[in-house]
């Protein structure tokens, strides 16, 4: 009987992939700092095939005596919170992507456990000059990448040093991109963009080039990547390339709520982030745009991704942009948002 460790399991993509792993006949080791919300993420799910450890990532005392006879560490936990609450995160970002990660490894390798899923970030790669960006094109230079994504090049270069130490132990990373679907309790920065959509909150269309990607597509890569996937190889799972306007135009057409048309031009986006965090400060409420998103914005205009390699290694296809939307907002509807359930179409 295979077992799986996995973390961040009641985020959108950790709860996806906890689903697929027990649908598979795997036992899961479901790490979890909330226990309520771990209860209500997996109610409908056999506690017998799914445990809940309750624990912390910065705590590795709360979760290591759960990793002995796990088969597979699947690392989902991340922080990220820069992208929706603004202001400076880089200790919390250090201490829980980069620290976090290495004393797992750690802990993962002396309870035995020889075979690690990673999940990375189309972050931690660099531009291309004349094409697809592929999975060996990274980024070199720190100065150009905000705290998250410097977290996780650190992290990845963390692991690789852990690697050269541990031969032994076999490590594979998944580069996701912006993650939608349904079961973010969170919500992630993506849920939030969702939400913020259906109650009409966005300002206006952004210049801004986005790569979405189904949380079930990720899941299934990252169970391919176990199963399949060669030591040491980033696997991009970037998903659908496309402008922010047609990203909402597809959420148009899902939801029949119209899209803004005004456009918003790049010399505003660093203005109302400002705006915004201050007024988050003085709320407390999630930003429509933080400057580390209006960063990214910026800089990340016009990447496109190749996922040519989980194609030809693992045989996956990214399921339909309008079915993950709709499936996502359906899941929304259903659990905590009550104004989008009479709009979805």
């Amino acid at each position: 009987m295979q077992t799986a460790f996995v973390t961040g399991s009641t985020g959108l993509l950790g709860s996806n992939l906890v689903r697929q792993l027990a649908s598979g006949g795997v036992t899961v080791r479901a790490l979890a700092r909330d226990a309520a919300k771990a209860k209500a993420q997996f109610s409908d799910l056999d506690r017998r095939q799914v445990e809940v450890v309750v624990g912390d990532l910065k705590a590795p005392e709360s979760y290591r005596r759960h990793l002995p006879g796990a088969t597979t560490l699947y690392h989902t936990a991340a922080y990220f919170r820069d992208s929706y609450k603004g202001g400076k995160h880089w200790p919390e970002l250090f201490r829980t992507n980069v620290v976090g990660t290495l004393e797992l490894l750690g802990a993962a390798y002396a309870a035995g456990i020889r075979r690690v899923v990673h999940v990375s970030s189309i972050a931690v790669l660099g531009d291309s000059r004349n094409g697809l960006i592929t999975e060996d094109m990274l980024q070199s230079n720190l100065d150009l990448v905000d705290d998250y994504y410097r977290s996780k090049i650190e992290t990845d270069r963390g692991i690789r040093a852990f690697m050269d130490k541990h031969p032994d132990m076999h490590v594979s990373f998944v580069l996701p991109g912006w993650i939608h679907g349904p079961g973010d309790m969170g919500p992630t920065s993506a849920g939030q963009f969702v939400l913020d959509y259906m109650a009409g909150r966005l300002p206006g269309i952004v210049d801004a080039t986005v790569s979405v990607v189904d949380a079930r597509d990720v899941a299934q890569v990252m169970i391919r990547a176990a199963q399949a996937g060669h030591n040491g190889e980033r696997y991009l799972a970037a998903g659908h390339a496309l402008s922010m306007g047609e990203l909402l135009a597809a959420m148009e057409r899902v939801t029949g709520v119209p899209a803004p048309k005004r456009a918003v031009p790049k010399t505003l986006l660093f203005a109302v982030a400002l705006a915004q965090e201050a007024w988050a400060r003085l709320t407390g409420r999630p930003v429509l745009l933080s400057l580390a998103t209006a960063r990214v914005i910026s800089t990340d205009y016009g990447r496109r991704f190749s996922c040519e390699k989980i194609s030809r290694e693992f045989g996956i296809k990214f399921r339909a942009l309008e079915s993950t939307l709709r499936d996502e907002i359906e899941w929304f509807a259903a659990t905590r948002n009550a104004a989008a359930r009479s709009r979805v179409g």
